[in-house]
């Protein structure tokens, strides 16, 4: 995980080369986020329960990551040649393509190849992410927490590693909050009411 001072320093010649706008927040000035500021974590003890959460960071070896929010609508015309549209939501998702089969990676790793090898299904499958933004210059950052569906959608690849990529299907009960990040190690503490 970057560190803060990361996060948000960018070389001269980039801000000269990218023409980046600055965006002012809370009297700081920030420039356009880089990636490293939108990280996402599984609960690697593939548990829907917030308390005792083992959070790991999705990245190593990752090069590319989009939540895709597949936004769902339907338009309706009626006999009046009148149009209307009802919004039903999101269904995201995320696929992980580059995971390599790592056990240093501990109980991600452990659980993943569980569900792959031995094909688990439902509960086996259900977890939770947390999804941290780091868009200023300390914290707490803004963060959500929401259950997942973890299938792996092959095993094996390619020359270089044992490859088991992998989809994430959010499921709902997102909930915001804040998260404070102390040592790499994310506190998720949820929004009150």
């Amino acid at each position: 995980m970057p560190e803060e001072d990361e996060v948000f320093s960018e070389s001269e010649n980039d801000n000269e080369n990218n023409n980046e706008e600055e965006i002012t927040m809370a009297g700081e000035t920030i420039g356009r986020l880089k990636r490293s500021a939108l990280l996402h974590y599984i609960n690697a003890a593939f548990s829907t329960v917030l308390t005792g959460a083992s959070w790991s960071v999705i990245g190593k070896d990752v090069e590319d990551l989009s939540v895709e929010l597949n936004p769902s609508t339907e338009t309706i015309k009626n006999i009046l040649d009148e149009t209307s549209v009802v919004d039903t939501g999101y269904e995201p998702s995320a696929d992980v393509d580059t995971y390599y089969a790592d056990p240093s990676d501990g109980d991600f790793y452990t659980q993943i190849k569980d569900i792959a090898m031995n094909r688990k299904t439902g509960e086996a499958c259900k977890t939770l992410i947390l999804e941290v933004l780091i868009d200023k210059t300390s914290g707490p950052f803004d963060a959500w927490v929401e259950e997942v569906v973890i299938k792996p959608t092959s095993y094996g690849g390619a020359q270089g590693g044992v490859r088991i990529p992998y989809s994430i299907t959010f499921c709902g009960n997102r909930q915001q909050g804040t998260v404070t990040i102390a040592d790499k190690v994310p506190t998720f503490t949820p929004a009150s009411n």
